[in-house]
């Protein structure tokens, strides 16, 4: 049996991000998306959630790029000072992950901000499904611990699981796009934690899949990649991670490297090119809400 659950990450980000989310739910193939309560349009995207109860709605618990919801005195440890002296979430994953071995990072402060980003989502209504984080944060141990008892407290049942299966990936498609080969490595390197993720999801008596696609070619997805990772998915419960949205003026505003790439998901997944895919491999679609029962 496989079965597969489709998430878009970055709900509430921007307007055409809710749009083109919102599209390739009921258009196309996505069965779940995480939600930033920090995103510029997270109201709009709440309103959006609710008109769609089949669609899941997780956390998309934001650690890294922007501002926490928590009070800066709070969670000094997750700050970074900008060059305008104000005090904001780092930027990038690199700077987290050498930070967090260096033990500078509070954990009581992760489950703080955690926390407070999945009430955020409580408290407007949404049923919070699952939990994942912004550039895969929880990949890192002390991270992903302090993640995990924050939804265990809130209630949340499930977490993504951000592991690549490497193997499966048809190695001709990587060869052709040379981006890929660095996150490729990247990858590669952070699957030390695997064994101890699923370790912490068991001992905090959660659930999660077998691991995820789509992680390694953020960026560059097309029908292609798009069938070639379909076809290399084994038996088991996996998910597949997206970001679809519209390049508009409002994403100008944002730090993203993933602009034009967004449509180009967005066509993947409303096609019906990956429906017969998904058919002719006998994949299930289904959502976290499932997962969890």
């Amino acid at each position: 049996m496989r079965r597969l659950i489709i998430n878009a990450d970055d709900f509430g980000l921007t307007v055409g991000v809710n749009r083109a989310i919102f599209e390739g739910h009921r258009k196309g193939v996505i069965t779940s998306t995480t939600l930033m309560a920090i995103g510029r349009q997270f109201s709009s995207a709440v309103e959006q959630a609710k008109s769609v109860p089949q669609l899941s709605v997780g956390c998309h618990v934001v650690l890294l790029d922007g501002e926490p919801l928590s009070p800066s005195e709070q969670v000094r440890s997750l700050l970074a000072t900008g060059s305008n002296g104000t005090a904001k979430l780092r930027q990038g994953f690199l700077e987290l992950a050498l930070d967090s071995y260096q033990h500078k990072i509070c954990p009581d402060e992760v489950e703080a901000e955690t926390g407070a980003q999945i009430r955020a989502l409580q408290s407007a209504g949404i049923r919070v499904s699952h939990v994942d984080t912004h550039k895969h944060a929880h990949m890192l141990p002390s991270i992903c611990q302090a993640v995990l008892r924050a939804a265990r407290t809130c209630g949340v049942k499930a977490v993504r699981n951000p592991f690549v299966p490497l193997k499966p990936l048809a190695f001709a498609h990587l060869v052709k796009r040379p981006r890929l080969w660095t996150r490729y490595t990247e990858v590669k390197v952070l699957r030390r934690y695997e064994a101890a993720f699923r370790e912490m999801v068991s001992s905090e008596g959660m659930i999660t899949t077998d691991g995820s696609f789509g992680v390694l070619v953020t960026g560059e997805l097309d029908e292609k990649l798009f069938e070639a990772i379909v076809g290399s998915i084994p038996e088991g419960t996996w998910e597949f991670v997206c970001h679809p949205g519209y390049n508009d003026a409002e994403l100008d505003g944002v730090r993203t490297r993933l602009r034009v790439s967004r449509e180009k998901e967005l066509a993947v997944l409303t096609s019906q090119r990956s429906r017969e895919v998904l058919a002719a491999r006998g994949i299930e679609l289904i959502s976290y809400h499932q997962l969890t029962g």
